[in-house]
Parts: structure tokens; C-alpha cells; sequence
């Protein structure tokens, strides 16, 4: 997908591109782009956050950066169900498991995209073909005092358990908010860790993500 509409000037007009594109089907956003609709998202994983990126003009593509990196404002599409429930965790950046000696809460790529966030809602129904699904009213989120506690809380307890060498034991259930889970296309992908014994190891990357509860909370409070 190519990028042809310039990325937007403001927040007001970020949003307002965001609240015009509200109410149409995947199907149809496509077809402003002229990009064709896969059969299904078993490998084109990331096809309805290309394109909506494509139709808000984002431009970080996959740099470790926010969205829109000039209001400061990272893009989030979010798959839901009927009720509006979240589908699945949210991925939020890949995680560091070296070199991660002194790096501080501020410093790191989970609190640099969680500043401010624009989810936007897609029905994410299974049974409902792929062109078919509507797009939701977009909401932007600015995490309140206690919401960012909660998520630098998590940080930093499994920022230390990848310190110890410990990354092997970290489970999806580590973490009230925010949890660390294997990131890569498959199993065969290796990255370096450091080991229990200070040495460098190789294991599967890892990526943060905010779980299901917590963009629930988020979603239900503005609809």
C-alpha cells in the first residue's frame, strides 16, 4: 500500500478524517484506494491497520516512532465484537532484551506511544467477510495518572525479570495491564537476550501488549 494523502496538519484534522471514515465498511475505504480486499487475514495480518494508516496519512510505517509523530499521537485500530468488546490484546512495541542496563520508564518505546493514543473500532467478527466490516467512531485517549501507573508498574516489574535473565519465564500472565508475549512471524525467529548468568542467550522476540480488560475500560468510557 502507498501512502497518497499528505499526513494531517493538526489534531483537528487528524480527527476529523478519523470521524468522516466512521460508518463505512473496510470494503469501501479499499476501494477509495484502489487496494483489493484479501479472502481473509491469515497473511495479510496487518492489511486493516495499513489501511486506515493509508486513509490518515500516518507516517511512521514500522519505525519504532508514533504514528504521527509531529501532535505526538499514535494509531491504534482495535478489532472488536457486536457489544463493542476488544477481540484481542493490543500490540504495543517490540520489547528490549539487551542492553537494557539503566534504560528508565520515560526513556522506553511503551511509554512513548501511549502518550496519546487514536483507537480506532473495526468490527472484527469472524464470520463477517472482511469488506463487509464497519469502521467505528474513533476515539482519542490521553491515559489518565492512575492508567499509566498502572502500565509503567507493569514495565518495570517485567523490564526486571528480563534483566535477571528470566525472559523464558515471563507468561501472558504477568502483568495487571500490560504483557510481554512472543512477537515474531514464527517460532524460528531468534533475537538475543541476556541469559540468567549475565551471558547473551538466543530466544524468540517479544513484543508488549495491553490486555483485553484495560482497552475494554478505554472503550466503554466513551461509548
Amino acid at each position: 500500500m502507498k501512502s497518497k494523502i499528505l499526513p494531517p496538519e493538526s489534531l483537528d484534522e487528524l480527527m476529523q478524517r478519523a470521524q468522516e471514515m466512521a460508518g463505512l465498511t473496510l470494503g469501501q475505504l479499499a476501494e477509495l484506494h484502489h487496494v483489493a480486499v484479501p479472502s481473509n487475514l491469515k497473511r495479510d495480518k496487518g492489511w486493516i491497520g495499513q489501511l486506515i494508516e493509508l486513509e490518515l496519512g500516518a507516517t511512521a510505517g514500522s519505525k519504532p516512532e508514533q504514528d504521527f509523530l509531529h501532535l505526538g499521537v499514535e494509531l491504534k485500530t482495535i478489532p472488536v465484537d457486536e457489544s463493542g468488546k476488544p477481540l484481542e490484546t493490543t500490540y504495543v512495541t517490540v520489547a528490549p532484551l539487551m542492553n537494557i542496563n539503566g534504560l528508565r520508564w520515560q526513556e522506553s518505546l511503551v511509554y512513548h506511544k501511549l502518550q496519546r493514543v487514536l483507537w480506532i473500532p473495526v468490527e472484527g467478527i469472524r464470520h463477517k467477510p472482511i469488506g463487509e466490516r464497519r469502521i467505528g467512531s474513533p476515539i482519542l485517549w490521553t491515559p489518565s495518572e492512575e492508567e499509566m501507573a498502572q502500565i509503567r508498574q507493569d514495565w518495570e516489574e517485567i523490564m526486571e525479570l528480563i534483566a535477571l535473565g528470566k525472559v523464558e519465564q515471563i507468561t501472558a500472565r504477568h502483568g495487571e495491564v500490560l504483557q510481554l508475549r512472543p512477537k515474531g512471524a514464527n517460532s524460528r525467529a531468534l533475537t538475543q537476550s541476556i541469559a540468567q548468568d549475565g551471558q547473551v542467550k538466543l530466544t524468540n522476540p517479544r513484543g508488549f501488549y495491553l490486555k483485553i480488560p484495560f482497552t475494554q475500560q478505554i472503550l466503554s468510557r466513551y461509548f
